[in-house]
């Protein structure tokens, strides 16, 4: 026969009950930490730093800025002239190592990697293949032409009235047929190039060009070439941008 339960012991009941919850609760805040503990703690953990992001350069977006290169060389060539025309005294060595440097540069790197990627890819694919026919005039056209100035930058040449114009006019050419050839390359040709890859040959060839870029220009690849041109820059006092400001 089942025991009834009396009034009083309900409530002793409940009131164990209540103890047992109390007490539980009580090991369950003790193993929790304190707030102020929580804060100490975050202060002196350290930060996970966020993955560096690789800086990628397309392999024409790589071309491109090497032509920046180019064009900051032809200013080299410009304040030379200019100087040399209105009388003021310049190094012929300044001519003589922007001559060189474009020789090891573009003759010996950027051309070649525009020739035997971006050229020979757009010709076996029947793509503006007149437009690769004269660009490829235009490199031969300018080997020859530096390989000439080069005889007249010497202090020598300078000092001579033929050479010194042979020199001037040289350098005027050159200007005159590299700016043009940089403009079509990078708004006609280098968008027609890009459209003929995947975007995983895209990314393919861009490694390519990061591996030539050091084996061909050291390690410093870029960088180092775009210091060279600044000391040079330097030497004219032109290697701030502010110095072509014209002002009204």
């Amino acid at each position: 026969m089942a025991r009834v339960r009396s009034g009083q012991d309900m409530n002793d009941r409940r009131r164990f009950l209540g103890l047992a919850v109390i007490a539980g609760s009580g090991f369950a805040l003790a193993a929790l930490p304190s707030r102020a503990e929580t804060k100490r703690k975050s202060k002196t953990a350290p930060k996970a730093a966020p993955p560096p992001l690789a800086a990628t350069v397309n392999p024409t977006e790589d071309l491109m800025r090497e032509h920046g290169i180019l064009l900051r060389m032809l200013l080299i060539y410009e304040e030379g002239v200019r100087r040399l025309e209105e009388g003021s005294t310049i190094s012929a060595e300044i001519f003589a190592s922007t001559l060189r440097l474009n020789q090891r540069f573009s003759e010996g790197y950027h051309q070649k990697l525009e020739e035997d990627h971006v050229f020979s890819k757009m010709e076996v694919a029947g793509k503006l293949t007149e437009l690769t026919r004269v660009l490829r005039g235009q490199h031969d056209a300018e080997r020859k032409l530096t390989a000439q100035l080069l005889k007249n930058a010497t202090p020598s040449g300078l000092g001579s009235s033929e050479r010194r114009t042979a020199l001037v006019d040289g350098l005027r050419s050159l200007n005159r047929m590299l700016r043009p050839h940089t403009a079509w390359e990078d708004t006609v040709l280098f968008p027609a190039f890009h459209q003929l890859l995947t975007e995983r040959e895209f990314e393919k060839l861009g490694e390519v060009f990061e591996e030539t870029e050091h084996q061909v220009l050291g390690p410093a690849g870029f960088q180092g070439i775009l210091g060279e041109v600044v000391q040079l820059e330097r030497g004219l006092g032109i290697d701030k941008l502010s110095s072509f400001t014209v002002h009204i």
